[in-house]
C-alpha cells in the first residue's frame, strides 16, 4: 500500500492521544499488581472486581478514572477478580440463648454487636480449623484463631483474643455488648457461657441450622476461605502443610482486610478508617475520650 511521504512523517512526529497515555498508566498499574513478592506472591488487590478496583485506582492516584475505563482494561488484561462460588453441630441439651439479633446485623456503634464462626482448612497433616470474631459495625475482625481441635478452648481462645486486642488499642468493651454466634456445641457449651457471663457480655445465638440466623458472620467465613485459602490466592504461597502454614496466611489476611480492603458496605473504606471516622465525629481524635466518656 503506497503511503506519501508527508502523512508517514505526519504519523512519525505525531504525539499519542491523551487517552491512550493514560491507558497506559492503568495498565502499568493493573499489570503491577501481578508482580510477585520473595514468596512467589502477588498483590492482594488482584482479588478486586470492575467496580472495587476503579475505586481503588482512584485511592490511587486515578481520581478520574472511569468504571467503563476499568472494565475495558481490566477485560483487555484478563482481570476478572474473584467471583465467589457449612456446618453447624447443635448442642445435645438443646439450651441455648436466645436469637437478639433477628437477622439484623447492623450496630449504631463500634463495641456494640460482635458475630463469630468458625470454619475449617484442608492441610497435609489433616485440618486446621480458624475462627474469627467480627465487629459488625465497621465488619472489622477483632479476633481470629487456629486449633486442630474444633472444641470450646479453640473458639474461647478467639474470643479472649478479640477482648485483649479491643482493650490494648484503647477501644474497650463495656458490659453489654451482644455476642452472636450459631447454635454450634462449642458456643453452647456450660464453659464458653459462662465465659461470656464473666466477660459481661450478652449471649445471642440462632436457629439450628439455618444460615441466614448468623449471615454476617458467613460472609466473612466465605471471604476468607476464597480471598485467603483457595488455591491462587496471593496470600498463599504454596500447599498447606501443616497449621502454621495456616497461621501465616491468616495473619497477613486479616491485617490486609482491616487495614487495606475496601468494603463496600463502608461505603469503599476500610473497617479502621470506618472506625476512626466515628471516633473523630463523635469524641475527637483520641480513643481514650471516648473510652472514658462510655464508661461514664
Amino acid at each position: 500500500m503506497q503511503v506519501a511521504a508527508r502523512s508517514y512523517r505526519a504519523w512519525k512526529t505525531r504525539l499519542p492521544a491523551l487517552r491512550a497515555i493514560e491507558d497506559a498508566r492503568v495498565i502499568d498499574t493493573l499489570r503491577s499488581l501481578k508482580d510477585l513478592d520473595s514468596k512467589g506472591r502477588p498483590r492482594p488487590e488482584i482479588l478486586y472486581g470492575r467496580r472495587k478496583m476503579t475505586v481503588w485506582l482512584r485511592r490511587n492516584g486515578f481520581p478520574e478514572v472511569s468504571k467503563h475505563t476499568v472494565d475495558r482494561l481490566m477485560r483487555d488484561e484478563g482481570m476478572n477478580g474473584l467471583v465467589r462460588g457449612r456446618t453447624t453441630i447443635p448442642g445435645k441439651d438443646g439450651k441455648r440463648a436466645a436469637d437478639l439479633l433477628n437477622r439484623n446485623f447492623s450496630a449504631s456503634a463500634p463495641n456494640r454487636i460482635w458475630v463469630t464462626d468458625f470454619t475449617y482448612v484442608p492441610v497435609y497433616s489433616g485440618v486446621v480449623y480458624v475462627a474469627l470474631v467480627i465487629d459488625l459495625y465497621s465488619r472489622a475482625i477483632v479476633g481470629w484463631e487456629t486449633s486442630t481441635v474444633k472444641d470450646t478452648e479453640f473458639v474461647e481462645q478467639c474470643l479472649k483474643m478479640a477482648l485483649w486486642r479491643r482493650n490494648h488499642s484503647k477501644r474497650p468493651v463495656h458490659k453489654g455488648l451482644i455476642h452472636h454466634s450459631d447454635a454450634g456445641s462449642q458456643y453452647t457449651s456450660i464453659r464458653y457461657t459462662e465465659t461470656l457471663e464473666i466477660e459481661g457480655l450478652e449471649p445471642s445465638i440462632g436457629s439450628v441450622g439455618d444460615a441466614y440466623d448468623n449471615a454476617a458472620a458467613e460472609t466473612v467465613m466465605g471471604l476468607f476461605k476464597n480471598e485467603a485459602m483457595a488455591k491462587g490466592s496471593p496470600f498463599r504461597a504454596g500447599a498447606l502443610k501443616t497449621e502454621n502454614d495456616v497461621i501465616d496466611i491468616v495473619f497477613h489476611w486479616v491485617h490486609w482486610y482491616n487495614n487495606a480492603r475496601l468494603h463496600a458496605a463502608l461505603g469503599h473504606q476500610t473497617p479502621e478508617e470506618f472506625e476512626r471516622i466515628y471516633y473523630d465525629e463523635n469524641f475527637g481524635s483520641l480513643p481514650d475520650a471516648a473510652a472514658h466518656k462510655t464508661a461514664a
